[in-house]
């Protein structure tokens, strides 16, 4: 009787095995990574990338060099060239072409690299702005710059960590500054904490990437705008030099949910997205601006945002909302060999990623290096955008859905949260609730589905779960979760 019963079983087994063998998918078979080979001998810890208009990658490393990948489609990895075309820098954190030249952001000053005779190597460094303080503390980055849509050069600096300092030694630590091509340095925005990432959109808006810690509950990516406070405190103490567009707050509250401090500080603007802590990384980094037309899939106009401790890369997809950016987190890419720092896109529309772990703890295999993204010229089935309605969300798909699972409201699994303001490192989610997904409607090219949603809160995370959606091929998604910053509900 029981081999019976297991000779009728066996075909179906079998069937089922192959069905669930034909949707077994990984990021790899989207999106592969290579792993380039790095000068020999030389700590390659990449802090700066940088496009030349020939296809070559300029590449900033940490201890002060700057070097050129001159052929950096080399199928024969053996056959990559670099020459080293800069030295004697101090720590460069950021890498732009611009005009003619190469600039970079020093601990202390924005520099212009330019090479004189056409020999592709730097023959002249130049202070463009030294306008911030510098005392020596470990923490004392400076991240940039970024070019806006009015050519003006964005800097983040890093907030002095750990010890007390003489008010003038650290100027404007926290701050986000503008800098004119004349050198003139414009302080713009406050309350930051450990701004590493910085870049901007398809359309000239500049955002930054900021660390959890003190004041900052958790990872989170901001626009870059003049007379915002972002909510690290501590540099609020640079609001009464001249130049500030900032008044002093007074008392800073501590210990409140996030969507009560605007009422409690007026110049308050909360990030576009938050990063759900170890949900979505641990150390936000670099960004960088999916505009390739299709060359690397079908994420046009989001950006992507490298994860340090993690070493994994998300993908973020932002809309305006009655004036304010905010969008949804979506994982894109995990397995790099290192810690994420900068990246850069190449002519091919690849993903130039450039990595070092600086001594800390990050997951991998090495300690710096450089990779490489490819797309591999088909679609995975993902959540491509994630927009807010007056009572949802309206999802957009890379590929048809199948409509049953689609238009199933048990399919969906929505909650909401959001973080605590204080002075203490980091926040544990707060004020968590689960919500009812009512309704869902298909369009009819079924590459959209609307949810309607009971229970919508200004100020939280919403954090969707759609395991249960297959495509019209029957595949499951390759992420299934997204979170969604809801810092404003649409008007109807």
């Amino acid at each position: 009787m029981v081999t019976q019963i297991r000779n009728r079983l066996l075909p179906f087994l079998v069937v089922l095995l192959i069905a669930i063998s034909a949707f077994a998918q990984d990021e790899s078979d989207y999106y592969e990574i290579i792993t380039l080979p790095t000068p020999e001998g030389v700590a390659f810890e990449v802090g700066g990338m940088a496009l030349m208009p020939d296809g070559a990658m300029a590449i900033a490393i940490r201890k002060g060099e700057v070097w050129l990948l001159e052929n950096p489609y080399e199928e024969d990895l053996e056959s990559l060239r670099y020459r080293r075309i800069a030295m004697a820098l101090h720590e460069p954190l950021g890498l732009l072409y611009h005009e003619g030249d190469l600039y970079t952001t020093q601990r202390s000053e924005l520099t212009r690299l330019r090479d004189l005779d056409g020999d592709r190597v730097i023959d002249e460094y130049e202070t463009v702005s030294n306008a911030w303080g510098v005392t020596g503390n470990y923490h004392e980055y400076a991240y940039g710059p970024a070019l806006d849509g009015e050519g003006r050069f964005w800097i983040t600096l890093n907030q002095t960590i750990g010890v007390t300092v003489a008010k003038d030694d650290n100027a404007w630590r926290g701050w986000g500054v503008a800098i004119d091509s004349d050198g003139t340095m414009t302080p713009m925005c406050a309350g930051m904490r450990s701004p590493c990432g910085v870049g901007s959109n398809g359309i000239g808006d500049v955002f930054f990437t900021d660390q959890q810690g003190e004041w900052v509950p958790t990872n989170s990516l901001h626009q870059l705008r003049r007379g915002v406070f972002y909510g690290h405190a501590v540099s609020l103490a640079s609001c009464d030099r001249e130049g500030s567009p900032l008044t002093h707050p007074g008392k800073v509250p501590s210990g409140i949910p996030i969507p009560e401090v605007r009422s409690a500080l007026p110049d308050f603007r909360p990030p576009a997205v938050w990063f759900p802590y170890r949900k979505a990384g641990m150390s936000a980094t670099g960004i960088v601006n999916a505009n390739s037309g299709g060359r690397f899939g079908p994420f046009d106009d989001q950006l992507f945002v490298g994860d340090f401790t993690m070493a994994l890369i998300n993908r973020v997809a932002l809309e305006k909302v009655n004036g304010e950016y905010q969008g949804a987190v979506f994982s894109f890419r995990r397995g790099f060999q290192c810690a994420i720092v900068r990246m850069a896109t190449g002519t091919d529309g690849s993903l130039f990623v450039g990595e070092t772990n600086r001594g800390w703890n990050s997951a991998g295999r090495t300690s710096y290096g450089l990779e490489r993204v490819i797309w591999k010229e088909k679609n995975p089935f993902e959540i491509k955008t994630m927009h807010a309605t007056p009572d949802g969300f309206r999802l957009t798909f890379t590929e048809t859905v199948d409509q049953k699972t689609a238009m199933n409201p048990d399919n969906y699994q929505l909650s909401s949260y959001t973080y605590l303001y204080h002075a203490r490192y980091g926040s544990d989610e707060v004020d968590a609730k689960m919500l009812d997904v009512r309704n869902v409607s298909v369009t009819s090219d079924r590459l959209s589905a609307t949810l309607t949603v009971d229970g919508l809160r200004e100020g939280y995370v919403h954090e969707l779960s759609a395991e249960g959606v297959r495509s019209a091929a029957g595949a499951p998604l390759l992420h299934s979760t997204g979170y969604y910053t809801l810092n404003a509900i649409p008007e109807r």
